[in-house]
Formats: C-alpha cells, structure tokens, sequence
C-alpha cells in the first residue's frame, strides 16, 4: 500500500495578497504543489488529497487538479469553520479558520494508509519526499509511530530578512521531545546563524539546528486522536475569535503522554516558500532555475 500525500490548500493568503496555492510560478504556470506532486509520485506516493475551500473548488479544479487527470489518483476534501463534532458548539462570530489539525481532520473519510502532511505554499526537495515515503513504508503495519521533517535551519534562512522557526530538541534515537519557537533568526556578517533571545540578544544557533516547516508522517490512527483533540480544543477555545488547533500541539501533547512517537528526519534539502507577494519573484527565479539545470522537466506534467 503505497502512502498518500494530504496537501493543505485552505488558507486564506491574506498576507500574500491572493490564492497563493494556484498562482504559476514555474516556467510553464506551475504551481508549487505541482513541484510537490512530482517529487512525492517520484519518490513512491500513490495517491494525492488536496483540502481546500468550497469558495475556489471551481478554480482549484481548473488549474490545478485537471493536469493531474491520468496521471495520479487526485481526491478532494473541504475545510470549513461548520465542520465541527457532533455535539461541538462554538462563536457564531468566528471568521478565522481553525487551523492546520482542523485541515487534517477534513481527509479521514479519505485516507485509510499511511500519510504526509504539507502546506500547499512551501517548496520542500526532492529528498524529503524520499526520506519521509520511507518512513511511512516502514510503519505501514504499525501504529502510533509518526515523524516529521526536520530541516536544517541555514536551508530555511531569507535572503529578504530575518525568519521565526520552531527550532526541534530530539533524545539520543533522534525523537522529537519539543519545539521552542525562535524568532529573528539570521545570518550575520560574521557568517554565523542566530537568534534574538527573550533579552533582545543574540544567540548563536547551529548551522544542522533541525526546524519545522510542517512536513509531517501519521499512520491512519491519528485521525482519531485529531478528532478527540479537537473536541477538546473546541471546549475551551471554541468561544474565541482567533485561537486555532495546530499539528505541534497534538503530536506534543501525545508524546508526554506516552501514545506516540515523532522521529525526526534530517534531510539535505533546501526549502522557499511564499508568504508576501514580495516573495514572489525570487521563488520564480529559483523554479526557473531548477529547470534550466535538469532538476525538473519542463513543463512538469
């Protein structure tokens, strides 16, 4: 049974200025999942779910799912701020979307094998694609036994500013035990990679330093401990505005109470991604790039 990719396609892109997920950005309109895609057929991935809006389905069909037709078995699946637990009440106020578990929550019906989570906007190389199917065949008769992606934080940095990253703490076999956000993270003059401390100082930060961008591995089980959490979630937080149900926290709250595992995978990759529109040029120099060197056929698909 080969895993699937789940693709986080929901987001609003407030800050980016428009549907980021569907916006060409390759030589030939490619989107950023699109590179995604490609990576994770080619590294043994058998199926592909996209969760979206039911707002852009119509657009999301058209741009993005009909040049995948024969080529890989596509699903969708739609996030909304309704689709809550029987029994689950919550702010009729609320606008925002409830987060990234939230999205997660929406493929149950769907994904019965092994799978990983990405978000649709980041770019995350070929071999992380190959690393995590790996992972995921080896747990494929196993449960409680997930992982996530862990980059090397000099392979996050901007060329455009300083990035936060949720810099990973592992045990001896290479476990996930936590994550501590860190802010203002940048390389210097001197060369080095730091941080800015709850002083105001700066803090060196290790080049290898393993960060989260969201690159995740569950076995199908998980989707019952998302559901239950959410609940919960949902109990006390449902009556505010802004609070939202993040993967960390749930794969975190699992680990101290002994339910799971989350090894933490190094790769060599490289990642970019867009978050404002003034991302957008570099990313398009970087895709154009890539095909030049023969990293990827053009077009894609």
């Amino acid at each position: 049974m080969k895993p699937t990719l789940f693709i986080l396609a929901a987001g609003m892109g407030s800050r980016y200025g428009g549907l980021k997920q569907i916006d060409g950005l390759g030589p030939n309109g490619e989107t950023i999942m699109d590179y995604s895609v490609y990576d994770a057929l080619r590294a043994g991935f058998g199926k592909v779910v996209f969760v979206i809006r039911k707002d852009f389905e119509a657009d999301f069909r058209r741009v993005v799912l009909s040049k995948y037709e024969g080529k890989v078995p596509c699903e969708v699946c739609f996030q909304s701020i309704d689709k809550v637990p029987s029994g689950c009440t919550y702010t009729p106020e609320r606008t925002k979307p409830w987060g990234t578990n939230h999205a997660v929550l929406m493929g149950k019906d769907l994904i019965k094998e092994p799978f990983a989570v990405i978000n649709a906007d980041d770019y995350y190389g070929r071999e992380s694609f190959r690393i995590l199917a790996d992972f995921l065949n080896s747990v494929a008769d196993k449960q409680n036994r997930y992982c996530m992606v862990g980059y090397r934080v000099c392979n996050t940095l901007s060329e455009n500013g300083s990035v936060s990253r949720g810099v990973c703490r592992t045990d001896d076999e290479g476990h996930l035990t936590g994550v501590v956000e860190r802010t203002n993270i940048v390389r210097k003059a001197d060369g080095n990679v730091y941080f800015k401390d709850e002083n105001d100082q700066d803090v060196l930060l290790e080049e290898h330093a393993p960060v989260s961008m969201n690159m995740w591995g569950f076995t199908p089980e998980y989707f019952t401990y998302v559901e239950e959490g959410f609940k919960t979630f949902l109990h006390e937080h449902g009556q505010e505005m802004k609070s939202e149900f993040y993967i960390p926290t749930l794969v975190n709250d699992l680990i101290v109470a002994g339910k799971a595992t989350c090894k933490v995978l190094d790769t060599p990759s490289k990642w970019f991604g867009v978050t404002y529109s003034e991302d957008r040029p570099q990313v398009v120099a970087k895709f154009a790039s890539l095909a030049e060197d023969g990293t990827y056929p053009s077009p894609l698909f």
